[in-house]
C-alpha cells in the first residue's frame, strides 16, 4: 500500500497555547501530518511534556516559553524560530483564556487580562509572523475564535468581545495580505471538553446545571473534543483550503443553529 502524502510535509508551524486542550490536539495533529511544531506557551511544564510526547512519536517539536501578550517575548520567539528553521509556514493563534461576568461584574483588571491574551496576543503574533511569511512566499494563519464572538451568551462580556475582535482581525488581515499569499481564517468552537471549558463552568453559580443547559442547546447532544477542532485547524493550514481566506468555520455541533433562548 502506498502511504498517502502528509498534508503538512516540511512545513514549519507555530501553535500558541499548544501545551494542553485544543492547542495540544492541534500540535499533535500538525506533527502527525509532517510539520515541525513550535509550541509557544507560558505553561512550561506541560509544554515540554507535549513536545516530548510528539518527539517520542517520531515528530519534530520544540517548546519556547512565550507570553503572547508580551511584545518582547513574541518578537524573541519569532526570531528563534526563524534562526532555527529559516521560515514560518503556519501560525495557529490558539492561546486564550476565559472569564465570566456581566459588564458590571467585570473589573478593569479582568477585562484587560482577557483582552491582552485573546486579542493582543493574536495581534502581536500575527504582526511579527507576517513579515517572515511574506519573505518566503506566503503561509496560513489559523485563529481560534468562538461562537461567543458571533452570538451573545449570558455573563461572558469580556470573553465574547475578545473573540468577536479575533473574527474581525481575521477578516481584515486576510484582505490586507491575501496578495502576498497569506491566508487567514478562524475557527469558532462551542463547548469543547478542555480544561478551559471546565474553568468556565466552575465560574458559574451552578456548574452541574450549567453543563446540562449547555448540552441541551447542542443538536448533536454531545460536547466537542479537541480533535474535532484540530481537524479543522489542519484543513485550514493545509493546501486543501488553498482558496479559503477571511472565513470562520463553526465547530459547534449545530449549537448556533439550534440555540434556543
Amino acid at each position: 500500500m502506498v502511504k498517502t502524502k502528509m498534508k503538512l510535509q516540511n512545513k514549519v508551524s507555530i501553535v500558541t497555547g499548544g501545551s494542553i486542550g485544543i492547542g495540544k490536539a492541534i500540535s499533535e495533529l500538525y506533527s502527525e501530518e509532517g510539520a515541525t511544531v513550535i509550541i509557544a506557551d507560558v505553561n512550561e511544564e506541560q509544554g515540554k511534556k507535549t513536545v516530548d510526547n510528539i518527539n517520542q512519536n517520531g515528530g519534530n517539536a520544540i517548546f519556547i516559553k512565550t507570553d503572547v501578550s508580551n511584545e518582547r517575548e513574541v518578537d524573541e520567539m519569532v526570531k528563534i524560530v526563524v534562526s532555527k528553521f529559516k521560515k514560518i509556514d503556519i501560525l495557529c493563534n490558539n492561546a486564550g483564556i476565559v472569564g465570566t461576568g456581566t459588564i458590571c461584574d467585570t473589573d478593569t483588571k479582568e477585562w484587560d487580562r482577557i483582552m491582552n491574551v485573546n486579542m493582543k496576543g493574536v495581534f502581536l503574533c500575527t504582526k511579527y509572523v507576517i513579515p517572515v511569511m511574506m519573505k518566503t512566499g506566503g503561509g496560513s494563519i489559523v485563529n481560534l475564535a468562538s461562537i461567543s464572538g458571533l452570538t451573545a451568551f449570558p455573563s461572558l462580556t469580556a470573553y465574547s468581545a475578545s473573540k468577536a475582535g479575533v473574527i474581525l482581525i481575521t477578516k481584515t488581515v486576510a484582505i490586507d495580505y491575501g496578495k502576498h499569499g497569506i491566508r487567514v481564517n478562524a475557527i469558532c468552537p462551542s463547548n469543547i471538553e478542555t480544561p478551559m471549558f471546565e474553568e468556565l463552568l466552575d465560574g458559574l453559580p451552578d456548574p452541574t446545571q450549567a453543563r446540562k443547559n449547555l448540552l441541551d442547546m447542542v443538536p448533536m447532544k454531545r460536547f466537542g473534543t479537541p480533535k474535532d477542532v484540530a481537524k479543522i485547524a489542519l484543513f485550514l493550514a493545509s493546501d486543501e483550503s488553498s482558496f479559503v481566506t477571511g472565513e470562520y468555520i463553526m465547530v459547534d455541533g449545530g449549537n448556533i443553529a439550534g440555540y434556543i433562548r
